[in-house]
């Protein structure tokens, strides 16, 4: 194996979750997403020669983003566009805490499925920042990379997204 593979396999090959949670919340749908990981990944094997080092996740987020971007533009779709997306693979975001009764099991599989439609509907510069925040755990810093944005607007899509998850999930209850 070359040094670069095995530097590459070894500092961007463990991303490959979060580049693919990242492209199936873009685009929401999941074979789309396989695709977009993809074609990311080539294209961050051929130009991995300009990575500078450091943490290889923020920057391949970038190159799955871009991609993503790239395939909006070929479907000739404007960047809100109507997708279901199953809640049995939206990521687990409620509590582990909870007793395990058939009941309690039903209530957590419809509040994922509200919340996934909630950061479904949001729109997607609001929700690419929520989900580079919230599920990825990126920094803000690695986010306004990823994104290419500055820092404080970083933040302010992310206040902005939240209080507009706020609202709609507060129109559930």
């Amino acid at each position: 194996m070359t040094d670069t593979r095995t530097r590459f396999e070894s500092e961007v090959l463990p991303c490959l979750d979060a580049a693919y949670s990242l492209a199936r919340w873009l685009v929401r749908d999941e074979h789309v997403a396989e695709d977009v990981v993809q074609d990311a990944y080539l294209r961050a094997f051929r130009y991995f020669g300009s990575f500078r080092g450091g943490d290889a996740r923020p920057w391949l987020l970038g190159i799955v983003r871009n991609v993503c971007y790239s395939w909006f533009v070929q479907q000739k779709r404007t960047r809100e566009f109507e997708c279901e997306m199953e809640d049995v693979d939206a990521p687990n975001l409620d509590s582990q805490d909870r007793i395990q009764t058939p009941e309690t099991l039903l209530l957590q599989k419809v509040e994922r499925a509200q919340v996934t439609a909630a950061i479904s509907s949001l729109p997607l510069a609001f929700r690419e920042v929520l989900v580079l925040r919230e599920i990825e755990e990126l920094s803000y810093e690695d986010i306004a990379r990823v994104l290419d944005i500055p820092k404080g607007t970083v933040m302010s899509r992310l206040s902005r997204a939240r209080r507009l998850l706020h609202e709609y999930l507060s129109d559930y209850r």
